[in-house]
């Protein structure tokens, strides 16, 4: 089974609030002491929490039920009751919540160490010391503290990369990535082997590095849920640059690149709008005369012919991507 999960659903309950003590202060000398109950203390939190050692939801895939602890009651001759404790579930960067039921956006996690608070414990309750007036002495009330609060939510996972390498299965990108940069994405000359999403960091001039996302094959029908669909489309929202890569032996590469651009628009219009390069892959077995003739007919954006394995044009593709990115 793959170690790789984007995508959970947990349920999650905060802590309740203590309640509040009705307490009268009882003591030898005084025949009627007044009130002297404590607040109780608050309910624990449940907090996300961006981790950028993470890079999957697997840990949360078993742990179906998140519960903060409650506060405790106030005590005796105004005492605090405790807090309960907050829960922290950690997440890796590009995590977002919705609710389950509504599927409504809750919040999105971008930066390592960042807090968001996504169920709030509740508040104790005041202690009955708070309700005494001119007219009551010895109030017997106190609050009682706020109810928890829980829900079922669905956790998502973004991969955040510069660069998200878009095209058909088995058109090189898993090689690609293997080529400029240390990732040991699985190869083979078969459709899907990518079955997750593959991230390798590009060393680039000057100690400078962008990082790379090698996103499983997409066909023809993926916006539908054809193929791996979906399920990885989704890590295409959050690339800053997309690659297209199309074979120098497709029939049709404009084609090719037409299938592609419509896939990701019918999924997200958006991301019509961001910028992209196209790599045509496997170049080794043209000659220029090849190359002035398939130059005729390509798409209206930079390209580069490229070859990972005979490693041919990897430079000049390092360079455009840089000056795309920055």
């Amino acid at each position: 089974m793959s170690n790789f999960i984007d995508y959970v659903k947990i349920h999650c309950r905060s802590g309740k609030g203590g309640a509040g003590s009705r307490y009268m202060r009882r003591e030898k000398y005084v025949a009627a002491g007044g009130p002297a109950g404590g607040d109780g203390g608050r309910g624990g939190h449940v907090i996300l929490k961006g981790n950028a050692q993470l890079w999957t939801l697997l840990h949360l895939k078993y742990k179906k039920h998140i519960k903060a602890e409650h506060g405790e009651p106030g005590g005796k001759n105004q005492q605090f009751g405790s807090e309960g404790a907050d829960v922290y579930l950690e997440v890796p960067l590009g995590t977002i919540v919705k609710d389950s039921e509504t599927g409504e956006f809750i919040a999105e996690i971008k930066e390592d160490q960042e807090e968001i608070i996504l169920l709030n414990g509740g508040k104790g309750g005041r202690g009955n010391v708070h309700f005494k007036t001119s007219t009551n002495q010895a109030p017997s009330y106190a609050q009682p503290g706020i109810p928890e609060q829980e829900g079922w939510y669905v956790l998502e996972l973004k991969v955040l990369a510069d660069v998200g390498l878009v095209g058909f299965p088995n058109v090189g990108k898993s090689t690609l990535l293997s080529v400029v940069s240390a990732a040991k994405p699985e190869i083979a000359n078969y459709p899907f082997t990518t079955l997750t999403p593959n991230l390798g960091i590009v060393a680039y001039r000057d100690h400078r590095s962008f990082v790379m996302a090698d996103i499983p094959g997409i066909i023809e029908g993926a916006h539908e849920g054809k193929g791996l669909g979906l399920r990885f489309l989704r890590h295409i929202e959050r690339n800053s640059l997309l690659l297209f890569m199309v074979p120098a032996d497709a029939d049709d590469i404009h084609k090719e690149y037409d299938i592609l651009v419509n896939e990701l628009i019918q999924y997200n219009p958006e991301l019509g709008d961001k910028p992209r390069l196209l790599a045509i892959s496997k170049s080794d077995m043209l000659d220029e005369e090849l190359k002035d003739e398939i130059k005729k007919d390509l798409p209206d954006l930079p390209y580069l012919f490229i070859s990972s394995v005979a490693q041919i044009g990897l430079i000049e593709l390092k360079d455009l991507i840089w000056e795309k990115l920055n």
